[in-house]
């Protein structure tokens, strides 16, 4: 039994309870994932490593350049670059050039999920659990039933908790937020309102003898974004973050329509190939033949139409509060925003019901 369960390790989940412990609660974070971080991620592939998700920090607000400064105080970030790319396309869509931007970005040499890691310490974080219903016991605590696997069937299985923070997209919420709960239809309206924008990324590895043309490259630039390109949104040479790496990497993203068109693709090398061959075209043209590639599939990466609010309540039943960039947007400021909003709001909500209850 807890105090709070709070539902996904990303930005928002981890922010809020943190908060949330540090007040004094007992808090116990529920991620289906193995890992920390939400989309902030990494993998390890081919004897290296590759940010996958969040491709650097940079100051959006107070939130993002707090943690900015702590981590770079820590030696967990440092300054990646000072400028970034933008590639804008020529006339018709013919041609186009690649202009330099004063933009400052920072990384994790080991991994972008090693912003994920500090936030989660000193929690206790259920990892590989997915939540798959909610309900509430006679005493007035919500009962979470957590998703059985191989991996996990010797672990408990259910936990009680005075409130619940939902920190995950709405998509996902609404598998076990349902209206004969006592859910408001003006709150589950407002969550199946919001929209998200698929991802699509590609890590590529190139051979070592390439490492020669790059370091003889005179881009300024280690990161470009493509504005308005019907497959690319961004392209990062990834293997620059770390201290040593065994050869070129670069990482791609697609743009939100290409993701639409080949998301549910069975042959993702072949996806993967397509974005590389693109961005061959505006760049390097040996970007379309890499030693190795993997892919990955963010169904919710951007939240399109976030809700014009720091946190969403659940009126009329216990304790619950939706947070994430579902809320206010701005990506990973408005996520550590929106998940220090819930954590206070929790707080006075618990406290309210000690004083109806007349415990105080």
């Amino acid at each position: 039994m807890f105090d709070v369960a709070v539902i996904g390790a990303g930005m928002a989940g981890l922010s809020c309870a943190q908060q949330l412990r540090l007040a004094g609660y007992s808090v116990v974070v529920v991620e289906k994932s193995r890992g920390v971080g939400g989309r902030v991620a990494t993998r390890r592939v081919n004897g290296t490593r590759a940010d996958h998700g969040a491709r650097y920090l940079e100051s959006q607000g107070d939130a993002v350049q707090g943690l900015i400064d702590v981590l770079v105080d820590r030696d967990i970030l440092k300054l990646w670059t000072d400028t970034v790319g933008e590639f804008r396309e020529g006339e018709n869509g013919v041609g186009g050039e690649v202009f330099s931007i004063p933009r400052d970005c920072y990384v994790a040499p080991a991994g972008m999920n090693a912003v994920g890691k500090y936030l989660a310490e000193g929690l206790e974080i259920w990892s590989g659990r997915r939540v798959e219903a909610i309900s509430t016991t006679d005493n007035q605590r919500w009962h979470l039933s957590l998703e059985v696997t191989d991996d996990n069937f010797n672990k408990p299985q259910e936990l009680i908790a005075k409130a619940i923070v939902v920190a995950i997209p709405a998509p996902q919420a609404l598998l076990f937020l349902k209206a004969d709960q006592g859910f408001s239809p003006d709150f589950l309206d407002k969550l199946h309102s919001v929209n998200y924008d698929a991802c699509i990324t590609v890590m590529a590895g190139y051979p070592a003898e390439r490492q020669p043309d790059l370091s003889n490259l005179n881009y300024p630039w280690k990161t470009v974004d493509f504005r308005g390109n019907s497959d690319l949104a961004w392209i990062g040479f990834d293997s620059s973050k770390r201290l040593e790496s065994p050869q070129p990497v670069f990482v791609v993203h697609s743009s939100a329509s290409f993701a639409d068109r080949y998301f549910e693709a069975k042959d993702l090398p072949s996806v993967g190939q397509q974005l590389l061959d693109r961005t061959s075209e505006y760049l390097m043209p040996w970007l379309k033949e890499p030693e190795w590639l993997q892919v990955h599939r963010w169904r919710y990466a951007f939240c399109r139409n976030p809700l014009p609010v720091s946190c969403l309540a659940a009126e009329g039943t216990l304790p619950l509060v939706c947070a994430g960039d579902l809320c206010g947007g701005n990506q990973i400021e408005g996520a550590l925003r929106s998940g220090l909003a819930a954590a206070n709001l929790v707080q006075s909500l618990i406290n309210q019901i000690k004083v109806d209850r007349g415990q105080e």
